[in-house]
């Protein structure tokens, strides 16, 4: 959906392979876009360890779990970007502008 939306996709399958790419990648990375359940750490987790190599990142969660349900168990912050699966094209592309908008 990204790619189709114009955006570069540094698809990551794993959350070390993300860090890898935020350590290793030449170009500016804009946009971190993670679920907030995954194997090896959680997508807050992720967001720390990217926005101390790259303070400037914005972040941009989303699940298929509820975000109330999400930040009863501290995963998420509430003032925290997210987008709850599954959505549609116009959906990520709405909230992708609005978190790059700093909304």
């Amino acid at each position: 959906m990204l790619e189709e939306l114009g955006y570069t996709v540094l698809p990551a399958s794993t959350p070390n392979e993300a860090v890898k790419y935020a350590k290793e990648y030449k170009q500016k990375i804009i946009i971190l876009v993670t679920d907030v359940i995954m194997p090896e750490m959680n997508g807050a987790d992720l967001a720390k360890v990217i926005l101390s190599i790259n303070p400037q990142l914005k972040c941009l969660f989303m699940s298929g779990y509820t975000a109330d349900a999400i930040s009863r168990h501290g995963v998420l912050d509430e003032k925290v970007h997210f987008i709850q699966k599954p959505f549609s094209l116009f959906a990520i592309a709405s909230k992708l502008r609005e978190v790059l908008d700093g909304k």
